[in-house]
């Protein structure tokens, strides 16, 4: 579905992506782990289309996104839920909901979509008069992922899920994930809660340094003493 090959990205003369290359297929569970300023923002920026790369293809579905826009490639299926969460602080939920669904592909399930992000989310439902800027953390999160959804892309890319959410809420947010990827979104997650991220997903690709390190299938992963020690704790 998104194949990103041999991607060089650079902001300024600073080399962040080097020769980066994975694969998300269409139906899975990915997830993009490492420490921080590894190059996973970056990664889902350039898949964006927010960051041009100097060298490598990225392609969605047979598209070439290289020379596209953001929003043309929001109309292709893409949509992303960045990291802070990048709400309209100063408008209603509901108005933060409808402005995901701007684009020709999702404007006419509007009513039907915002309807499903409810079904989600029903805690949105309950605030959908609120000041998006007077939401608790985790309500934030719900928003911004339900404004992602109001595209309704194929592939959902979201940038630190849990970020400073506590771990009860956490949790719940990752149930809500794999509930939104048994719908048949495909998902890119870049994580720091790496027990709750391999647990859901299917592939799991490391980065360090602008590197790709590490990947396979999520079990593998786990499995390997170096991860272990590394990131699990063991």
């Amino acid at each position: 579905m998104l194949s990103i090959e041999g991607a060089n990205c650079f902001y300024g003369d600073f080399h962040v992506l080097h020769d980066v290359s994975l694969t998300v297929k269409e139906g899975e569970i990915a997830a993009l782990l490492g420490p921080n300023a590894a190059g996973k923002s970056t990664t889902l920026a350039a898949a964006s289309g927010l960051l041009k790369c100097r060298s490598g293809r990225i392609t969605f579905l047979g598209h070439d996104l290289g020379k596209l826009k953001p929003e043309e490639i929001v109309e292709l299926g893409i949509a992303l839920a960045p990291e802070g969460r990048k709400l309209f602080k100063t408008l209603t939920v509901k108005e933060n909901l409808e402005m995901g669904a701007y684009s020709r592909r999702a404007r006419p399930e509007l009513k039907t979509t915002l309807e499903h992000v409810f079904e989600l989310f029903p805690l949105l439902k309950q605030r959908t008069r609120q000041v998006a800027g007077l939401l608790s953390g985790g309500e934030q999160q719900m928003c911004a992922i339900g404004r992602s959804l109001m595209a309704r892309p194929r592939l959902l890319m979201i940038d630190e899920m849990s970020l400073g959410l506590s771990p009860r809420l956490a949790k719940h947010m990752f149930e809500m994930l794999e509930q939104i990827a048994s719908t048949g979104v495909t998902v890119l997650l870049v994580e720091q809660q790496v027990h709750h991220t391999m647990r859901i997903s299917n592939t799991t690709y490391i980065m360090e340094k602008g590197h790709i390190v590490m990947s396979g299938p999520t079990r593998e992963i786990a499995g390997n003493e170096q991860v272990k020690k590394a990131y699990l704790g063991k």
